[in-house]
Order: C-alpha cells, then structure tokens, then sequence
C-alpha cells in the first residue's frame, strides 16, 4: 500500500512539473489566452507561482522570475521526503 501511494506520489508530482515547465515556455510564445488550454495551465500553475513570488521575492532577479525553479526544485524533495519516511 505504501509503494502504491509513493509510486502516485511521484506521478502526480511529475505531471505537475510538466504542467509548470509547459507554462514557462508559454510565456516566451505567448500563445492565445482565450484558449482553454492555456486558461486551464495558468489556472493550475498560477496561484504556485504566486505563492512563491511573495514569499520569495529574491527570486525574481532584473526582471528574471526563476521561482518555477525553485518550485520543481521543492517538489522534486516531497516525495523522497515523504516517502523515505515510511
């Protein structure tokens, strides 16, 4: 049971850098905001990156945001993390 919850774990969480990697690269090719698609990614991701830019806020350096970074970084550390301790 553990494994099967480490193993969902780790899928989710990489799904969800996925999702954060597709929306940084939306924001070099900026694509429709009408779309659902991208309505759906920056609803999924958004909030994450808010949370980080304002508690983070030595992360957005001469205009560069690098807080997806540190969120992947984080969420790579949960699940070993979590998982370790079982």
């Amino acid at each position: 049971m553990i494994g099967f919850f480490c193993f969902l774990l780790n899928a989710v969480v990489s799904i969800y850098i996925w999702i954060l990697i597709i929306a940084v690269l939306m924001t070099y090719f900026q694509p429709n905001p009408y779309n659902q698609a991208v309505q759906v990614i920056h609803r999924i991701t958004e909030p994450v990156f808010r949370l980080a830019r304002k508690y983070l806020p030595f992360l957005i350096i001469s205009g560069m945001d690098f807080s997806p970074i540190a969120i992947i970084l984080v969420l790579q550390f949960i699940p070993q993390l979590i998982c370790s301790a079982f």
